[in-house]
């Protein structure tokens, strides 16, 4: 059985099965597969929601489908004016396009502020001078903020201390591979609701 993940980049394409698999595997009774579904951007990954999970949850396959779980980075879309602090957008964004797609098996989560913030968890994965630069706040990954979220503040300090930009793609996977995902779960709580839910669906599934 596997989850379906609806994602908006390559970075996310590339190198969230696997990273999500090492922390689900261990905690199942047999191993769940994740297949990433890309779309271009945030827009069309919320307009498309609705009729994409659809075809996973009820088509022909759907037996084999533990459920369609969407990923946004927080930082990214446009909110509703007062929708302002972390928790605000992210539950704003999850209750907009859970109910949009209305499914039972749809689950919506946000990256906060970007899937990057969960690579900030364990600095020793950057290089040594980048890692060195990096601010207080990145002591706690998911309050890098909205004006300077994490692979911006990755792209400043890697053209000052390397002379070239964080490469996002090369880059993230390179660390995302190695990331301990115990290490970025506790770090990381916006990190950790999302591999929960997904572990007690799992488990709901009979895996």
């Amino acid at each position: 059985m596997k989850f379906i993940l609806f994602c908006e980049g390559e970075t996310e394409r590339k190198a969230l099965p696997a990273f999500l698999k090492r922390w689900l595997d261990p905690r199942l009774n047999a191993p769940v597969g994740v297949k990433p579904v890309r779309f271009d951007g945030w827009t069309e990954l919320i307009d498309d929601a609705p009729v994409k999970a659809e075809l996973y949850l009820e088509g022909p396959r759907s037996d084999d489908v533990v459920g369609v779980i969407g990923l946004l980075d927080l930082c990214d879309p446009t909110y509703p004016g007062g929708v302002e602090t972390i928790a605000e957008r992210n539950d704003w964004m999850k209750n907009h396009v859970e109910s949009k797609v209305s499914l039972p098996k749809f689950r919506m989560f946000c990256a906060v502020h970007e899937i990057e913030a969960w690579l900030l968890s364990d600095p020793k994965l950057l290089p040594q001078e980048v890692a060195s630069a990096l601010p207080g706040k990145a002591g706690n990954p998911e309050t890098v903020n909205f004006s300077e979220p994490p692979a911006k503040l990755l792209n400043k300090l890697y053209r000052e201390k390397t002379g070239s930009g964080y490469k996002k793609v090369v880059y993230g996977s390179d660390m995302f591979s190695r990331l301990d995902p115990d290490t970025a779960y506790a770090k990381c709580p916006y990190l950790a609701a999302l591999l929960d839910e997904m572990l007690q669906m799992a488990h709901d599934a009979g895996l």
